[in-house]
C-alpha cells in the first residue's frame, strides 16, 4: 500500500482491522490517573479502525505518561496547553472538526470540573467547549473504589449523563474502579459515532452449537464455535441496534443482552418468546441440533454397547416465520462435500420453504466451523447474482450486516 509523503509511521496501521471509524476525528483527553498508561494502545486501536486521533493532556497526566508517548501513539502533536491556535475551538467549536471527545481515563476531579463548568486544564477546557457546542463526549472513569463511591461523584455522573454524556465502565476489582477494557471502549466509540444504520432496530441472533443431554454427564453436540454469531452481534451493536443473542456459551459481551440456551428445545422456546416481545430481524446463525433423545436420569454405565434412539427436533425458522410473518429472517445453511451449484440449489430450497429474506450458505468441509475465517455465499430471493465473501468472520459479519441494512433502508421485502 503506497505511503503518504511525510506521513507519521504510526499511521501505517490505519484501518488495519476495520473501517468502522474511517473519516472520524477523535480527541483523546488524558487526565492524571495511573490508567493513563493504557492510552498508547487505546489510541492505536482507534487508528486501526480508521480514526484520526489527537491527544490533549492535563498537567497531572504528564506526571504519569510522557507526551512523546502519545505523539508516537497518535501520529499527531500532543496538546498540553491552550495556545493562540485556540485548539479547543478548532476541534469542538460550532465548526470544529472533531467527532468525539473521549476522556480516558477520567479522574473524579475531572468529572467534577466538567459537571460544574470549571475549565482550568486543557482537558476541561476542551470538555467545556464540547459540551457547550453539543458535541459528542464520552467519559471513561478510573480511580480508587472509595473515590468512585463518593455521593458527590455519583451526582456528577448522573448530571453529565443527563446532558447526553456517555460513561463507559469502570470495572470494580481489587478495591479499584479500573478503566474499562480497550475492546469495550472502542466498541462504545464505534456505536456512538459510527454509521448508526441500525439505530432503533431490534436484532435477535442465535449462535453456536446446542447440546442434547444423553445423561447428566454426556451430551450430543456439534463443532460450531459461535464466533460468527458473536461477530454479528458486535457488528449490529456497532450500528446502533438493540441486540439480543441466544447461545450456549455466555460471553459477557458489554451492551448486548445474552440469553442462555442449552438444547434445541430451549433455544427454540427462548427465540419465540423474544420474538413475541417485538423484533425487526432474526439472524439464525446457530447450528441447532437436528436430533434429540430422552436423556437418562443417571449416568449410563460405560463399557457396554450403547444404542441411542434419536428423534427430530423442532424447526426454529419455520416456527418463527409462521408465528411472525412480518419480521425479516436470515438463515444459515451448512453442507459438506458438495459443489457450489448443489450448495446454492439446496440453499434456495431452504430459503423458499421457510420464507427467508436471506440465506448464508457454505461448505464446511473446507473450513468455517471452529475457524477464524470462512467462505460464504449470500443468497436473496429475486436476486440473480449471489454474493461471495471470503475472509475473517469479523469481516464477513460486516458484509452480512451491510446486506441486512440495505434491506431495511430500501424498504424492500424479499
Amino acid at each position: 500500500m503506497p505511503r503518504i509523503p511525510n506521513e507519521h509511521p504510526t499511521l501505517w496501521i490505519k484501518s488495519a482491522k476495520s473501517r468502522s471509524l474511517q473519516g472520524k476525528t477523535i480527541v483523546l483527553a488524558v487526565t492524571g490517573s495511573i490508567a493513563a498508561v493504557r492510552t498508547v494502545e487505546l489510541s492505536r486501536e482507534l487508528i486501526r479502525r480508521g480514526a484520526d486521533v489527537h491527544a490533549v493532556m492535563s498537567e497531572a497526566a504528564e506526571w504519569i505518561i510522557n507526551p512523546m508517548a502519545l505523539h508516537y501513539a497518535t501520529g499527531n502533536e500532543v496538546i498540553t496547553a491552550i495556545t493562540g491556535k485556540i485548539e479547543h475551538v478548532e476541534f469542538f467549536g460550532n465548526m470544529g472538526r472533531a467527532d468525539l471527545l473521549l476522556v480516558a481515563p477520567s479522574t473524579a476531579n475531572t468529572i467534577g470540573k466538567i459537571a460544574t463548568g470549571i475549565d482550568d486544564t486543557p482537558v476541561t477546557t476542551f470538555a467545556t467547549t464540547a459540551v457547550g457546542a453539543g458535541k459528542n463526549v464520552m467519559v471513561v472513569p478510573a480511580m480508587h473504589e472509595d473515590m468512585y463511591n463518593h455521593p458527590a461523584l455519583a451526582a456528577n455522573i448522573e448530571k453529565l449523563e443527563g446532558w447526553g454524556i456517555r460513561f463507559v465502565g469502570p470495572r470494580i476489582e481489587e478495591g479499584i474502579a479500573k478503566i474499562a477494557g480497550n475492546d469495550e471502549i472502542v466498541l462504545e466509540v464505534e456505536r456512538m459515532i459510527g454509521s448508526n444504520s441500525l439505530r432503533g432496530k431490534k436484532v435477535l441472533i442465535t449462535s453456536g452449537a446446542t447440546a442434547e443431554a444423553v445423561d447428566p454427564i454426556r451430551i450430543l453436540t456439534n463443532r460450531a464455535s459461535g464466533k460468527t454469531g458473536i461477530e454479528l452481534a458486535l457488528e449490529a451493536y456497532r450500528r446502533g441496534a438493540e441486540v439480543t443473542i441466544v447461545h450456549r456459551n455466555m460471553a459477557g459481551i458489554c451492551g448486548i443482552n445474552e440469553i442462555h440456551a442449552e438444547s434445541a428445545e430451549q433455544m427454540t422456546n427462548a427465540v419465540l418468546e423474544e420474538l413475541g416481545k417485538g423484533c425487526d430481524v432474526l439472524i439464525s446463525a446457530a447450528a441447532i441440533s437436528d436430533y434429540t433423545l430422552e436423556a437418562a436420569e443417571t449416568k449410563i454405565k460405560s463399557g457396554d454397547e450403547l444404542v441411542l434412539s434419536l428423534r427430530p427436533t423442532r424447526k426454529l425458522i419455520k416456527e418463527a416465520r409462521d408465528a411472525h410473518p412480518e419480521i425479516k429472517i436470515v438463515g444459515f445453511k451448512a453442507e459438506t462435500g458438495i459443489g457450489e451449484k448443489e450448495l446454492i440449489g439446496r440453499a434456495l430450497q431452504t430459503l423458499e420453504y421457510t420464507g427467508l429474506d436471506m440465506i448464508v450458505a457454505n461448505d464446511v468441509s473446507t473450513g468455517g466451523i471452529g475457524t477464524e475465517n470462512n467462505n460464504v455465499c449470500v443468497i436473496r430471493p429475486g436476486r440473480k447474482e449471489h454474493l461471495n465473501f471470503i475472509g475473517s468472520k469479523s469481516m464477513i459479519a460486516v458484509a452480512l450486516m451491510d446486506e441486512i441494512t440495505a434491506i431495511f433502508s430500501s424498504g424492500e421485502k424479499y
